[in-house]
């Protein structure tokens, strides 16, 4: 399987790493168009997209469409506030890598070491 990769200014990376950065920071595009012959409006055109996850989504108070259920177990994951691990990168709720440690590398925190020790 062929893998694409973008070449940045410092290194590269693939396209998954650049979906996954897209999703994390999220993009939003705002454009308006307007048509006119001699000062007459003939068209306007207001274009609003927005491209993030819905935690990236959440995180910015950005509205979702009507009849978005909020109520799902999907929708409470996304709320819950994720760092990557310092092990392997993967992300993880904080408070389960500050109180346990990484469930995929074993990394521990100093906070969970110390809890361990007492």
């Amino acid at each position: 399987m062929a893998e694409a990769t973008v070449k940045t200014m410092n290194d590269s990376a693939t396209l998954a790493d650049v979906i996954d950065r897209v999703l994390d920071k999220g993009i939003v595009i705002n454009a308006d168009i307007a048509i006119s012959i001699a000062g007459t409006e003939l068209l306007n055109i207001r274009i609003r997209a927005a491209i993030a996850s819905f935690e990236t989504a959440a995180r910015y108070g950005m509205t979702f469409p009507l009849g978005t259920n909020l109520e799902t177990a999907a929708w409470n994951e996304a709320m819950v506030l994720k760092e990557n691990c310092p092990g392997c990168k993967k992300r993880q709720p904080v408070e389960e890598l500050l109180e346990s440690g990484c469930p995929w590398c074993g990394w521990v925190s100093a906070k969970a070491r110390l809890k361990a020790e007492a």
